[in-house]
Parts: structure tokens; C-alpha cells; sequence
């Protein structure tokens, strides 16, 4: 085992390696290794067990929107905690920080959301979305509308239905994903499957046409459901062409086929607006968020349904006596009580205007960098963006996934006190949003430095000439 210093820190490792299990990890390599151990961390800054200083260009998991350490978000859980610890809400019982909570979201956007049922993470809120999708089209006697239609590289959580709804090849392969019903159609990734000279224009209309005639094949009486992020996160932060979601949304319409939003990552003020779906002039059936919706201080997420939907679900209740879905922690009073006063920072401290006012800085940087040898593209939104990496710019080659060119990048910029994060050799930023110009320069330079040496490190395998 590598040892990153103190006998602290070697025991931590030790005792790491020989109980804990690492998600989306390569267990062997990890434990050979020894974890980085994160002990505390202030704004935008982590420190290890051995005082490096590391700013924290992934917000966590892409999620910890007002940065760590926040007093106001520590003492709302400290209170709540001292008030009400816990209670349930089946049975016909609530909360005030629940109840202000739901409001409070119902608030945030337009065209009859008024509903919310809330779970601990964007995977649960995903799964009770198809659950509830399959509940609806069955009170409605549409028994055979039930296939929902994800996305390739579409990320949605990694539960049975959500992980099914995924479109990642890892999160499904030995796993039995994705179930029955749950299909794919193409990803709107113009970099990586645009075909000949096609302008963004052009591709996008080929895979919307695609998605339609998917729906024609399926048989449209099958199609229960459309799920899709308004800019795919772990997918390699692909952002939509121009108009691709002004050319499905009537698709949708047509067929009478339900449009689930998954705003877990861009929720609450990342691409500039308070949800991605106001960036993109999206109109949801379903719409869910997590990570920011508590700046991910504590577990908590939210299915926001409209009140079409309800209203077919009320019937179910009458028909069965119960509506039967809900797991013990939801609406847990302690992390509605910190979202409550997460979504009171963002509206008090304009955090959607400060990142309206950054984000160009993060953006700009991210640009210079596509001229760098080994990046085919540079791409992203607000405060979320990846440069895609490239054996050879001018056709596009990818490195050969054995390779590790981007997990080679993503570890040399952490030497450089930089968090960044490789998916499929699309290395990503999407640091938090209280972040500064300063730093947001601080963390693209650290990526730089690490491009140089991943490039370098490419010349000298012989992978690029």
C-alpha cells in the first residue's frame, strides 16, 4: 500500500482497504494504492490527512452548490435535530419543514407542479418516477403503456429501474440491466456522432427523427414515458445541439408519452438559470432534483409530479385504499429543514446571478483549452463543462479505454491540487457555485498543467506522435 504520509494516514488506508467498499471504483487497484483521505474542508477547498490544500473543481458529485462549511445550513440540521429528529409521514402525519418544503418547490416552477414526493437520492427519485409512470397508464386502463425511453449515456442512478433508465454500459454489464421495458435511443452528442459533414443542425434533426420513428416501431400505444437530463452529467457533459429539445417535446406531445426531466445535477442555478429546464424551455410531466437541493449537506431528493398526475393517483388511492410507495427517510424533517434553508441561500445570496456573472471565466478557460494537442473539444454551460480528450483531433480518434489517458490526467491534477473528474476520457469540471473568478482560474490551470503532463505521458507510450 502507497503511503500518503502519517501514521494516520496509513492506518485510515489500511482500514479502508480491508472494510470498505468503493463505488464506481477499481477495488484492486484502490486498495493497492490507498485512498486519499478527505479529513476536512472550507468553501471550495478540501484538505487531505496530510494538510494538502485541494480545491474541489466536482462540488463532491457534482452537488455541493454553496460549498462546504456553511454555518447557516450546520445550525438549521443542529436545530432540527434538537426539535424533531425524526418522524414519519405515512400515516396521515407531517412536518413543518416538510410541509414549507413542498411548498416551497411547488414555488419554483411553473405549469402545475404542485405535488412532491420526496426520497434520499436522485437514484430513488428516479425509480419512483418510473414506478409512478407504470402506476398511472395502469389507473388509466393502459395496461401496455409502459416502455420508458432513456438515453446512451444518459445518467439517471444505478437502483434496478435507474440504473436501468441509465444508458452507461458499466452500470449495466453483469448487473441484469437494463429490465424489460426500459429502451434506449441515440445520444445528442454532436462531438462523438455526428456523421460526415453534418451541421449541429442536421444531427440534431437525424436523432430526433430517429427517436420518432423509434416510437413508431415500439408501437406509440407502448410508450409510457421520455426521460432525459437537460445536460448529461456523467454521460461526459454532452450539451444538447441547438433546438433539440424544441424538436422532441412535440414528439412527446403527440404520442401522448410523458416527459420526465432528470434535474439531479443540473437543478438549482448549475447552467445558470434555477433549473436546466428554464435554460432549455423545458415543460415536464416529472421533474427530479437532488444533490443541490441541500447543497447535499444531508441525503434528500424530490419527484415533482403536476397535478394531471396526481389527480389520476388520488383515483388509485380511492381504488386501492393506499397509495403504496415511500421508504422511512423520506421527507426526513432534519434534511427538509436543510434544504429549506439551502434554497433560502440561493435566493438570498443570488447564487443564479452570481453564476450568470462567473460562469463565462470557467467557460472561456475551458475554450483556450481545445487547443491544447490532446483535446478534441472543449464544451459546457454555466458551471459545468469537459474537455474531450483525443489521440488525434483532426478525426476525432479516441485512446484505446486501456489506456487510462483521462484517469492519467484526472490523477496528475490532483498532484496539482485540482479535483477534477474523467468519464470515458471526457475529463469534467462542475465546481461550486460560490466559486470565484480567482479560483475558477486556479482550477483551469491545474487541468492545464495536467493535460500538459497526460500529453507527455501519451508521447512517451507512443499512443500520439
Amino acid at each position: 500500500m502507497t503511503a500518503h504520509g502519517s501514521n494516520q494516514t496509513r492506518h485510515w488506508q489500511a482500514l479502508d482497504a480491508a472494510h470498505h467498499v468503493h463505488p464506481f471504483s477499481d477495488t484492486a487497484a484502490l486498495n493497492k494504492e490507498g485512498v486519499r483521505v478527505i479529513t476536512r474542508a472550507k468553501g471550495v477547498y478540501l484538505w487531505d490527512s496530510d494538510g494538502k490544500q485541494i480545491i474541489d473543481g466536482m462540488a463532491g458529485l457534482w452537488c455541493v452548490q454553496v460549498g462546504y462549511g456553511n454555518e447557516e445550513l450546520a445550525e438549521a440540521g443542529y436545530e432540527a435535530l434538537k426539535t424533531l429528529p425524526y418522524y414519519n409521514h405515512f400515516f396521515k402525519t407531517s412536518n413543518p419543514y416538510t410541509i414549507e418544503l413542498a411548498a416551497k418547490l411547488a414555488g419554483l416552477l411553473p405549469d402545475g407542479h404542485e405535488r412532491v414526493l420526496f426520497a434520499n437520492s436522485g437514484s430513488e427519485a428516479n425509480d419512483s418516477a418510473v414506478k409512478i409512470v407504470w402506476y398511472y397508464n395502469n389507473l388509466l386502463g393502459r395496461p401496455k403503456k409502459k416502455k420508458i425511453i432513456g438515453r446512451l449515456h444518459g445518467y439517471h442512478g444505478v437502483t434496478v429501474a435507474s440504473g436501468s433508465l441509465t444508458g452507461l454500459p458499466a452500470v449495466h454489464a453483469d448487473f441484469d440491466l437494463p429490465i424489460q421495458n426500459i429502451i434506449h435511443t441515440n445520444s445528442p452528442s454532436y462531438y462523438h456522432y455526428a456523421e460526415g459533414n453534418e451541421t449541429p443542425e442536421e444531427f440534431c434533426a437525424r436523432i430526433v427523427k430517429s427517436l420518432e420513428e423509434l416510437i413508431v416501431r415500439e408501437g406509440a400505444d407502448t410508450i409510457a414515458a421520455f426521460i432525459a437530463e437537460p445536460v448529461m452529467g456523467a454521460g461526459g457533459v454532452i450539451v444538447p445541439p441547438p433546438g433539440y429539445f424544441d424538436r422532441i417535446q412535440p414528439i412527446l406531445k403527440k404520442h401522448d408519452i410523458l416527459f420526465i426531466v432528470d434535474e439531479v445535477i443540473t437543478g438549482f442555478g448549475r447552467t445558470g438559470e434555477m433549473f436546466g429546464s428554464f435554460t432549455y424551455n423545458l415543460k415536464p410531466d416529472m421533474l427530479t432534483c437532488a444533490k443541490a437541493l441541500s447543497s447535499s449537506y444531508l441525503p434528500i431528493s424530490a419527484l415533482l409530479i403536476t397535478d394531471k398526475i396526481n389527480d389520476v393517483l388520488a383515483e388509485g388511492s380511492v381504488k386501492h385504499g393506499a397509495f403504496a410507495h415511500g421508504v422511512t427517510y423520506s421527507a426526513h424533517p432534519v434534511c427538509a429543514a436543510v434544504a429549506l434553508e439551502t434554497l433560502a441561500i440561493y435566493e438570498e445570496r443570488k447564487i443564479v446571478d452570481h453564476v450568470k456573472k462567473v460562469s463565462p471565466r470557467l467557460q472561456e478557460g475551458l475554450r483556450a483549452l481545445q487547443n491544447h494537442p490532446l483535446v478534441g473539444e472543449a464544451r459546457g454551460i454555466g458551471l459545468v463543462g469537459a474537455v474531450e480528450l483525443t489521440q488525434n483531433k483532426s478525426g476525432k480518434q479516441a485512446f484505446d479505454p486501456k489506456n487510462g489517458v483521462g484517469n492519467y490526467v484526472q490523477s496528475r491534477a490532483l498532484e496539482y491540487g485540482v479535483i477534477v473528474r474523467n468519464m470515458r476520457d471526457a475529463v469534467a469540471v462542475c465546481p461550486p457555485l460560490i466559486i470565484d473568478e480567482a479560483q475558477i482560474d486556479e482550477l483551469v490551470e491545474g487541468l492545464r498543467r495536467a493535460l500538459d503532463d497526460g500529453l507527455a505521458h501519451a508521447r512517451k507510450q507512443g499512443w500520439v506522435s
